[in-house]
Parts: C-alpha cells; sequence; structure tokens
C-alpha cells in the first residue's frame, strides 16, 4: 500500500474536518485515494475515511453480511475492533446496502445520552456522486444561510436520520463518501430538509 500512514491520513483528516465544519461543502479525497493500490469492495474515500478516524480505541460495524475480507483489512490497518451495531463507535454503510437495512441501522446505532452526548456513533456511509445542487436543504452552524446538497439517499433514510438527531446533543454524524473520492459531512447539529431538485 502506498498510502503514507502520517502525511496522507493526515491530509484526509484535515479535508474531512473542514467538510465537518461546513456541512455541505464537497471536499476532494482523490489525491489521496490515488495511492490506494489494491482493490476494496468499497469506495477508496470510504477506506481512507476509516483508516484516519479507526484506532485500537473505537470499533466499527460494517453494514454488509458479505463483507469479511473488508472487516480484516480495516483491523489490520487500523487496530479497531469489529462490534455489533448497538456498540459499534464507527458504522460503515456501503452502495450495496439495502433501503430497508439502512433503516434498521438508523434504529439500532448508539445516540448518546444526555449525560454523555459524545458516545454516539459516527457514520460512513456510500453515496452515488455528490453535489452541490440537489434535493437538500441544509441550515446549521457552519453554514452561512444554507447550502444545498445532493445524495442517492432516498427521503425516508434523511427523515430516519432526522429523527435520531431532533433531541440535540443527542444524535448521530454522518461522513458521506461517493466514487469519485469526494467526501461531505452532515454532522448533527445541521437541519436537514428535503426540498426537492431546484
Amino acid at each position: 500500500m502506498a498510502i503514507d500512514q502520517v502525511h496522507d491520513l493526515q491530509q484526509v483528516y484535515r479535508k474531512v474536518l473542514h467538510s465537518m465544519s461546513r456541512p455541505g461543502t464537497i471536499s476532494s479525497l482523490a489525491d489521496n485515494a490515488k495511492k490506494v493500490d489494491f482493490n476494496l469492495s468499497c469506495f477508496h474515500a470510504t477506506f481512507l475515511s476509516a483508516m484516519t478516524f479507526l484506532d485500537a480505541e473505537v470499533t466499527f460495524h460494517i453494514l454488509s453480511t458479505e463483507q469479511q475480507s473488508l472487516i480484516d483489512k480495516i483491523s489490520a490497518y487500523t487496530s479497531s475492533k469489529y462490534a455489533p451495531i448497538n456498540e459499534a463507535d464507527f458504522i460503515i454503510i456501503l452502495q450495496e446496502d439495502t433501503e430497508e437495512s439502512i433503516q434498521h441501522a438508523f434504529a439500532e446505532c448508539k445516540n448518546g445520552t444526555l449525560i454523555d452526548p459524545q458516545h454516539s456513533s459516527i457514520w460512513i456511509i456510500e453515496s452515488s456522486t455528490l453535489s452541490n445542487s440537489g434535493e437538500l436543504t441544509l441550515t446549521g452552524p457552519g453554514i452561512q444561510h444554507e447550502a444545498r446538497l445532493h445524495t442517492s439517499l432516498s427521503s425516508s433514510l434523511w427523515q430516519a436520520r432526522n429523527e435520531r438527531t431532533k433531541e440535540y446533543p443527542l444524535g448521530i454524524d454522518l461522513i458521506i463518501t461517493d466514487e469519485n473520492a469526494q467526501v461531505v459531512c452532515i454532522p448533527r447539529t445541521t437541519t436537514v430538509e428535503i426540498t426537492g431538485v431546484s
């Protein structure tokens, strides 16, 4: 693997953090993704995000049931342990996952508590190509007025996400990746409205 575990992953970290602090801002990990030199059953941006944020102190869950090799690879590179969805700190959703399974995941994942709101899950979720001309209107901290976003997540999945974030500071944070090594973040503080394509 040609990824520089320090230099490249620091770049990924800064770019994802930039998108997390400015919800709706799409960042490119393409230069870093070019250095991933083996075949993966997930997007390169998904794997880079996992490598950046997972370590021996946190756990992860992959929703797909046929991904043992990916589980093994992530564990080997990050020292993170696999865990059931209701215990996992990070949940990885691949493009192959069904809407029904994702709905169940929203219901089962950690959402924090009022005493420990930080004990919630962070999702790394795959989408078709991301763009800033789409069906979603984002407002909240880090957004000057509003931002527009297109993802392949259905309106019912966004409604499920909104249900899990309505009792702030409880909620989940989303890192959304696409096949072009782009990433966008939707923290729990962001209000997401499904408004249709303009």
